[in-house]
């Protein structure tokens, strides 16, 4: 099956499926201290729209831990940065419809929480097909160190996606089991 097409299925199955759901904060937390070479290392969260598992108040807990927070902003040429931010920082729509912070600076994360459409067992990750996680993570790579956690529903699960030399593999992907 094309990309595009698993992709229109996927969402699809994801708006039909959602459902508010925890995210194992001790879990996650326990990955990130293994994996993180940063004491205080920033997160680059998202914003989740179009029923992508709510990741805001993990983010919120990991800020009331005096983590730093981020959350990314479209840039012309599908490119993509990290805007610092705090959970009581207004917000404005950005491109594509998407929350941003407001009046804030660019930061880069040591870890990116990294929404999906449906993963495999090789943590191979579908998005919406703009590239910008792809090629934010490749450029961020190139420099330092990052942790990219992938979080999703259990069936958001594929047994294998067809990948080119763009897309890049996550480190982790969480689902709610």
């Amino acid at each position: 099956m094309s990309k595009n097409l698993l992709r229109k299925k996927f969402i699809k199955i994801r708006k039909k499926n959602y459902r508010v759901v925890d995210i194992n904060y001790k879990f996650l937390k326990k990955i990130i201290k293994k994996n993180c070479i940063s004491s205080n290392p920033i997160i680059g969260g998202y914003y989740p729209i179009n029923s992508e598992m709510d990741c805001l108040e993990i983010l919120k807990r990991f800020e009331s831990e005096n983590f730093k927070i981020s959350l990314p902003a479209i840039k012309p040429d599908n490119k993509m940065d990290f805007l610092k931010w705090t959970h009581n920082q207004p917000l404005e729509v950005g491109k594509m419809g998407i929350p941003i912070p407001k009046n804030t600076q660019e930061i880069i994360p040591d870890i990116i929480l990294v929404p999906l459409v449906a993963f495999d067992n090789k943590k191979n990750r579908l998005g919406y097909g703009g590239g910008f996680y792809d090629r934010y993570i490749r450029k961020i790579r190139e420099t330092k160190k990052i942790l990219t956690i992938g979080l999703a529903f259990s069936f958001q699960k594929v047994k294998k996606l067809n990948i080119n030399k763009f897309d890049q593999k996550l480190d982790y992907i969480i689902t709610e089991s």
